[in-house]
């Protein structure tokens, strides 16, 4: 049976990990697939490694990685890459995205028609609640990707992503961001290898709790930008040839430096969820 792991990255999530992770406890009978939790501790100084570690013992099917340096890209890159599943899943803590788009998420990487699929809070189908700020900065911020780096995708920063087992183990060592970077990186290696991103509209609702410095998150993802698109224009990144990544179960192919403009396959949008 096809095995899914669900990464949360927490860092100081002591009231909230609790409520969070039996909520997605209490919809995985829904779910019909094989599925673990994983809580990636991000070098947390309060008590969410005492309130992981119990809920460990109370849930088999949940587990914990503590991560000893804080950045939420390390976090999920060392879940991730010691994980035993076929699809390896990302969602924020404070579960931002409905539930219901879960499936429809990890479905087309399952079928094979997708190496990666990512959450979409900016297409038609997509039901947001946020502030008019956080609007325009997200709008802004992949509007700056398309123009500069090319980027197909639509979403870059949305917290709710799944990729297959053997595509993360190609694309994770080829990603150096550790921090809120990483996501934008990750995709932008995916487009540029040619592996396939599905696209899910997603309903979702701010945590108006959220304690991300969303001005120096941008800054830091201008910074990125710049960087990821320096190493592509150099090529510095070792890509392969649209089409050479192989299907599931078969052998890495060699990896090759690629110069030049974007290889991007995107998926088209699902709408039937939304």
């Amino acid at each position: 049976m096809t095995t899914v792991d669900i990464v949360i990255p927490t860092y100081n999530e002591q009231h909230t990990l609790g409520r969070c992770v039996k909520e997605l406890l209490d919809h995985l009978p829904t779910f019909p697939f094989d599925a673990t939790i994983t809580i990636a501790d991000n070098a947390s100084t309060d008590l969410t490694m005492t309130v992981a570690e119990q809920l460990t013992r109370e849930h088999p099917r949940v587990r914990v990685v503590q991560v000893p340096r804080k950045g939420r890209g390390l976090a999920l890159k060392t879940a991730w890459l010691a994980s035993p599943s076929d699809v390896l899943v990302y969602m924020d803590v404070d579960l931002s995205t409905n539930l219901n788009a879960l499936l429809p998420l990890v479905a087309p990487i399952i079928s094979g028609h997708s190496d990666l699929a990512i959450g979409t809070r900016l297409a038609p189908g997509s039901r947001v609640l946020r502030g008019s700020k956080r609007e325009l900065i997200s709008r802004g911020y992949n509007l700056l990707l398309r123009t500069t780096l090319g980027a197909g995708f639509g979403d870059a920063q949305c917290g709710f992503k799944a990729i297959r087992a053997e595509a993360a183990g190609w694309l994770l060592p080829l990603v150096e961001d550790e921090s809120w970077f990483f996501d934008t990186e990750l995709l932008v290696v995916a487009e540029r290898a040619g592996l396939r991103i599905h696209q899910v509209p997603v309903d979702w609702a701010d945590d108006p709790d959220s304690r991300v410095d969303i001005w120096r998150t941008a800054r830091d993802d201008v910074a990125g930008i710049a960087r990821l698109g320096w190493s592509l224009a150099r090529g510095r990144v070792p890509l392969v040839s649209r089409g050479a990544w192989p299907a599931a179960g078969t052998t890495r192919p060699a990896l090759h430096p690629c110069e030049g403009g974007s290889s991007a396959a995107v998926a088209p949008l699902a709408h039937d969820h939304a």
